[in-house]
C-alpha cells in the first residue's frame, strides 16, 4: 500500500507529510503518482476507504484525494469517518471523480467536509498546485506547533526562576524586600495566568 518509505511524519525536525491517495483503479493511483511525484513528498495508496482509514490511524498525512466511486464504504462514507475522529478531522479532502458523476456530488462532497473537488480527467498542473498550498499549509502548522511549545517550555523556566526568587526573598528581613518580593509574587502569578492560557 505504501509507495513512498514512512519519513517519520511524526518527527519534530521533519516537516514532510504524507499525501494519500484513495482509489480502487490501479490506473488512477498511478496517474495521481505521476502527477505528484514531482512535489517530493511521501505518497501512500489506498484501494478503499477501509484501507484508507487503516492509513490515517498510522501516519500524519498533509492531505487526502479521495475518489467518490469505490465498491464498500464509497467516497463519502471515507470522509464522514475522516471527519468523525479528532485525530483525522482537520486533514484536508480533495474529492476527484469522473465527468459522467451525478451533479449532486460536489454538493455532497463540500457538505461532508471536503476542501475542494476535482472532476476526472485533471489538469495535472491545478492539482499539483492545489496539493502544494496544503503541503504548505500543513508545515506552516507545524511549525507554529513546535513555536508554541517552545514558548510554553520557556514560559515554565521562567515561572520556575520567579518561584525560585519569591522563595529567597520571603526569608528576608531587609527592609525594602518585602515589597520587592510582593511585587515578583505578582509577577509569578501573572506568568502563571499566561502559562494557563496557553
Amino acid at each position: 500500500m505504501t509507495h513512498a518509505p514512512d519519513t517519520g511524519a511524526g518527527a519534530g525536525t521533519d516537516d514532510r507529510a504524507g499525501i494519500l491517495l484513495v482509489d480502487d483503479m490501479e490506473d488512477n493511483l498511478a496517474a495521481l503518482e505521476a502527477v505528484l511525484g514531482s512535489l517530493g513528498e511521501p505518497l501512500v495508496r489506498a484501494r478503499s476507504g477501509e484501507e484508507a482509514m487503516k492509513a490515517l490511524l498510522r501516519q500524519e498525512f498533509a492531505v487526502v484525494l479521495l475518489d467518490i466511486l469505490m465498491p464498500g464504504m464509497d467516497g463519502f462514507e471515507t470522509a464522514s469517518n475522516i471527519k468523525r475522529l479528532d485525530q483525522t478531522k482537520d486533514i484536508p479532502i480533495i474529492f476527484l471523480t469522473g465527468t459522467d458523476s451525478d451533479s449532486g456530488f460536489a454538493f455532497r462532497g463540500y457538505s461532508t467536509g471536503a476542501a475542494d473537488y476535482l472532476t476526472k480527467p485533471f489538469d495535472p498542473w491545478v492539482l499539483r498546485a492545489k496539493v502544494n498550498v496544503f503541503l504548505d499549509l500543513h508545515r506552516k502548522n507545524r511549525q507554529l506547533r513546535r513555536l508554541i511549545k517552545q514558548d510554553h517550555a520557556r514560559m515554565g523556566e521562567l515561572a520556575d526562576r520567579i518561584s525560585e526568587i519569591e522563595r529567597h526573598l520571603s526569608g528576608s528581613s531587609v527592609p525594602g524586600e518585602r515589597e520587592l518580593s510582593e511585587s515578583v509574587a505578582r509577577m509569578g502569578e501573572s506568568v502563571r495566568a499566561l502559562r494557563r492560557g496557553q
